[in-house]
């Protein structure tokens, strides 16, 4: 193999000196397996990062079980990405295995750390690689940028410059058979630069990424001669005296840890739903009623409208779940709060000018809403017979609702008819089951917490006595 770097972050690529015209375009079909497995290496290296970060914040050591698996991801990664559209690099098909593979033209390894810093580790990875994720956007993908539209800011997003080159590369191999050298180089560099940051936001090294692009497949920097050197899964840190020679990452570890992780991830979304219900219920709650912050809206038609409603369920869930709606309205003016069915309110405002609120969070007269032409109602809302539930009347106005199936409108208009309405509405409901719903989730969130934490520890190499 060729020199290692100074950096501890390791990547190689040989390229084959026979490439197939035409392999490239379907190589995305034919890493669809890897694609699979890694989705859930990745969701198992996410978790076991978390694990990492707490380890290191209180013994400042990087475990060497994880810190192995996670190597190996991003091994796997790099032979996935070298086959495929990271680089082009090879034909050969990337194996099934965390390991490194020393035949093939693909190679990562990340030198294991001794002691690393406990006050680096709660910044590194968000505040100090910040300029380093910027630069990564443009090489790896994800770049974007703000654009002004109408009223709004809009971000978008575009490609990267790996992409981009490996496209050339394989019209390349389409068209004349060959991989040109220098885009080889200058590829596998930008692929370094990537993986070199990914190892120092997974907090495997105290060591700051170079602001350099090291071209080439071989891993430049050392005195010529010197081999890359790779951790393997077996191996025992320097930094372990006196420790035993550690299990490897079978497949059978691996499909283990992959299940707990998955496991793990799922606990945390039911934990943090447990949290954000009873957290609404605490502080969203008035007078019974869990309730929406509270929107001015201002027209100068003669109603508002709501999109409709389409309520289907089964009763149960509307009595005990959800309990009575209250829409809360406040006014200077005599105003009038009413829900009715869909086809009925758009009978009496046919020919009323009206706006239709589209997106509850916005203000009138925005292009979220959308106006209707029309004169004055014929009589005012309070004489019309077919709302489900009204109220009328000046300053703080409630319309209380049992929900039904069926389709429904909420309407707000001036008590008179009048045109110019403003109101400050606010939508709430009893929501008598979401402080039992919340404790449910958290306590599914440890049971699951708890399962996961087991399956990650069975699956984990552990060291033999020497």
């Amino acid at each position: 193999m060729s020199a290692r770097s100074t950096y501890p972050v390791h990547v190689e690529g040989t390229l084959d000196p026979q490439l197939s015209r035409w392999l490239w375009l379907v190589k995305w079909l034919l890493a669809i397996p890897h694609y699979i497995v890694l989705a859930f290496l990745w969701a198992a290296f996410f978790l076991l990062g978390v694990v990492a970060f707490f380890a290191i914040l209180f013994t400042a050591r990087y475990p060497k079980a994880i810190f192995d698996f996670n190597v190996g991801v991003l091994r796997w990664t790099w032979r996935v990405g070298f086959y495929t559209f990271g680089a082009l690099g090879t034909d050969r098909y990337p194996p099934f295995t965390l390991d490194d593979v020393p035949d093939y033209p693909a190679r990562l390894a990340v030198d294991y750390p001794g002691p690393l810093s406990r006050g680096l580790v709660l910044v590194k990875w968000w505040l100090l690689a910040i300029p380093q994720y910027l630069v990564v956007s443009v090489i790896a993908g994800g770049g974007g940028w703000l654009a002004w539209r109408g009223e709004d800011w809009s971000w978008s997003w575009g490609g990267g410059l790996i992409g981009l080159l490996v496209l050339f590369a394989g019209a390349a191999l389409l068209f004349t058979g060959r991989y040109p050298r220098g885009l080889f180089d200058l590829v596998v560099g930008l692929d370094r630069w990537v993986f070199r940051v990914l190892g120092y936001a997974s907090l495997m090294t105290d060591a700051y990424p170079p602001f350099r692009l090291d071209q080439g497949g071989s891993d430049p920097g050392a005195p010529a001669g010197e081999q890359l050197v790779l951790e393997e899964s077996g191996a025992v840190a320097a930094t372990e005296p006196g420790a035993g020679a550690r299990g490897r990452w079978s497949g059978g570890r691996i499909a283990l840890l992959a299940v707990g992780s998955v496991i793990g991830l799922v606990s945390l979304g039911t934990l943090a739903a447990g949290v954000g219900a009873l957290a609404i219920d605490w502080t969203q709650r008035e007078e019974g009623f869990v309730t929406s912050p509270r929107h001015v809206y201002s027209t100068p038609t003669y109603a508002l409208v709501s999109e409709t409603a389409d309520l289907d369920g089964p009763d149960w869930a509307w009595n005990d779940l959800v309990g009575t709606v209250r829409i809360q309205g406040r006014s200077d003016d005599p105003v009038f709060l009413g829900i009715g069915p869909d086809a009925d309110v758009e009978r009496y405002l046919a020919d009323v000018g009206h706006e239709v609120v589209h997106d509850i969070g916005h203000n009138i007269g925005g292009d979220e809403n959308d106006r209707r032409p029309g004169g004055a109602p014929a009589t005012p809302p309070g004489e019309q017979t077919f709302w489900a539930a009204s109220a009328q009347g000046t300053g703080r106005v409630n319309l209380d609702w049992d929900p039904e199936n069926g389709h429904w409108a909420v309407v707000v208009m001036n008590a008179d008819g009048s045109r110019f309405v403003d109101a400050t509405l606010s939508i709430g409901a009893e929501l008598d089951a979401l402080p039992w719903v919340g404790v449910s989730l958290l306590g599914v969130g440890l049971l699951l917490a708890l399962l996961a934490a087991g399956l990650i520890y069975v699956s984990l190499p552990k060291s033999r006595a020497p």
